[in-house]
Order: structure tokens, then C-alpha cells, then sequence
């Protein structure tokens, strides 16, 4: 594909010309116009938005673009981004990709058009053409609680991993031998990571990976609850299930109810992420939580940095297990 560069070169003039005859912004004499116009034409040189959003004037607006509005995670990790943001002096525009490449792009698409002057990314799974032209052209770009392969961009995100191996060991003590897990997409960074934790850890305790015993879900409530469904319907159904996030979590807790089942007498239930009412359910529910407000706040802080121009590193923060009563644990269970 053509870039500016290419058209500079193919007309014989500058690629601040080129700019400016693209944006209309500064007049420029007809004939090299003209030049400018038929090498775009030859070249089939398309603008991105990126290149159409350089400028010099910052406008103190972030964007942050989140996977999902509907999940409790990414609201309460929007709203402290938008907290630690408006601390600094920017203003956050935010969009919902709804787990869609294309729909992502859309929204990257938009805020660079509204010159904003970073952006706060929870990438989906594809490594699409608009985030690839921003790494290239090294836009102040930095990813928010996953990452994408291939990419040279500082990332922001939550290392599950020792948590999970708590989880594992934990419901080990409490005598569950056959653990299931509803594991989120692998197409997912969190997805991946959260299942290749749990596996070890399950190995690490010679306890057996059953594949029955693993159900992909894609961290919406209906795969939850499908999933527990067809694990609940196993000739051998697991005596524990751990989940991979919490709409999964709630859509799993559903089935189990719907069926008359009580946990955590016929089967433990544990999530990774935590909800505020999840201690408001009877049980209260053992997870795995995730430091969310201090998840947006480094984000907000290493983007701040990129924007500044300074050498910024990426940040990984520790999930902790929350003990409660799900699982089969004495009454009291743990700290909440």
C-alpha cells in the first residue's frame, strides 16, 4: 500500500506539501496541485485517520476505547481512567468495541479524527490495519488490561497468574478433585493467560486437565450459563467450577440455581474478577480480583508519559484471591 511518502516522491515534492494539499489547509500553487492529485491517483494512496489527526496543538483529550460497557470491569476500569484522566487535566471520550474488530476500529477511527491526543486501547483479538498504522507511525498508543503479538506498545495489565495458583491450591485443600474451568476466548491476551494459570496449576497439584473439563466461553453471561449447562450435564459433573470472568460467573450461577442445585453443598463455584455484590450473594462468592482502580490509574499515567514524549515502560499488576464461601469453606471464609 502507498504511503505519503511514496506519493512525495512519485509528484516531486514534500510530504508537508502533500499534507496540505490532502487537508486543503494552506493554499498551494495549481500545478503542483495538480502533480499532488495525479500521484494519489496513480499510487491508489488512501489517507488513513491517522495521518489525517498529525498535528502540533494538543486538545488535553484522551480516548479509551473498552471491549465491553455492559461488563461491571470495564465500567468500573472506564471510570477510573476518566478519575485519574481529569486529575491530569484531560478530558476522557470513551467507546465500546462490544468485542468487535470492526466496531473498534470505528472508534479509533473517530477519536483521532477529534484530534485527541492519546488513546487508552483494550484491544480485541485481531491485529487490525488502523492499530497497526498508529504503532507505525508512533501515535501515543498504550494498551489497557491486554496486549496483541507483534506489536511494540507499552501495555497496562493484570497478572492473574499467582491468584489463580492460590484459587487451585485452595480448592485443593478443600477436597475437590474434579475442578472444571470456563475459560474466556483464545483469541484473548486475558483469555490465554487465565487458562494456561489455571492448567499449571492444576498439573502442579497432579490433579488431571479433563478436557470435558474445559468449556470456552467468550466472557458474556449466555456462554457462562451454556457452559455450566453442559458441564453440570457430564455423566461425571465436576465438584467445582471456576469461571473466567464475571458475566460468565453470573450466567453459570443461573444454571445452577435453575437446576435446584446449592452451592457449594452439590457444586463450588469461584470467578475471576470480583463484583461488589458478589459478598451480597448467599453464598458470598470466592474470586479472584483484579486492582481496577489502580489499573486505569498507571494506564492513564504511562499514557500521560508517551504524550509528554518521555521513555515509558509497561506495567504488570498482581491479582489477589478473595476467600469467601462458595467453594465449601468454614463460615467466616476469608477476607472479603
Amino acid at each position: 500500500m502507498a504511503s505519503v511518502k511514496d506519493v512525495a516522491r512519485h509528484a516531486g515534492v514534500s510530504v508537508a506539501t502533500v499534507s496540505r494539499v490532502l487537508n486543503d489547509s494552506v493554499p498551494v500553487l495549481p500545478g503542483t496541485r495538480d502533480r499532488v492529485l495525479a500521484a494519489v491517483a496513480e499510487l491508489g494512496y488512501r489517507p488513513n485517520a491517522v495521518a489525517r489527526s498529525l498535528r502540533t496543538d494538543a486538545t488535553r483529550t484522551i480516548g479509551l476505547v473498552i471491549g465491553d460497557i455492559l461488563n461491571p470491569f470495564f465500567t468500573e476500569l472506564a471510570r477510573a481512567v476518566e478519575d485519574e484522566a481529569r486529575a491530569l487535566g484531560y478530558s476522557v471520550v470513551i467507546g465500546n468495541a462490544d468485542e468487535r474488530p470492526d466496531r473498534q476500529d470505528h472508534y479509533v477511527g473517530t477519536l483521532l479524527e477529534r484530534r485527541v491526543d492519546g488513546l487508552l486501547l483494550c484491544p480485541t483479538a485481531e491485529v487490525t490495519p488502523l492499530v497497526r498504522d498508529m504503532v507505525r507511525d508512533g501515535r501515543p498508543l498504550v494498551f489497557l488490561d491486554r496486549t496483541l503479538p507483534g506489536l511494540d506498545v507499552p501495555a497496562v495489565r493484570v497478572d492473574g497468574g499467582a491468584a489463580i495458583a492460590e484459587l487451585v491450591r485452595h480448592l485443593y485443600a478443600l477436597g475437590h478433585r474434579r475442578v472444571a474451568f470456563i475459560t474466556g476466548p483464545a483469541l484473548l491476551s486475558t483469555g490465554r493467560e487465565r487458562t494456561e494459570a489455571f492448567t499449571a496449576a492444576m498439573r502442579a497439584h497432579g490433579l488431571p486437565v479433563r478436557p470435558e473439563y474445559l468449556e470456552a466461553g467468550d466472557f458474556q453471561a449466555a456462554s457462562g450459563r451454556a457452559g455450566a449447562a453442559r458441564l453440570l450435564d457430564l455423566p461425571e459433573p465436576p465438584d467445582a467450577i471456576f469461571v473466567g470472568d464475571n458475566l460468565m460467573a453470573l450466567g453459570a450461577l443461573d444454571e445452577i440455581r435453575a437446576r435446584g442445585l446449592r452451592i457449594p453443598q452439590d457444586v463450588a463455584l469461584a470467578c475471576y474478577d470480583d463484583l461488589p455484590w458478589f459478598t451480597h450473594l448467599d453464598p458470598p462468592v470466592t474470586a479472584v480480583a483484579q486492582p481496577v482502580r489502580e489499573l486505569g490509574r498507571r494506564a492513564v499515567r504511562v499514557l500521560a508519559g508517551r504524550m509528554e514524549g518521555r521513555a515509558v515502560s509497561s506495567v504488570v499488576l498482581p491479582a489477589r484471591l478473595v476467600v469467601r464461601r462458595s467453594c465449601g469453606e468454614p463460615d467466616g471464609g476469608g477476607p472479603a
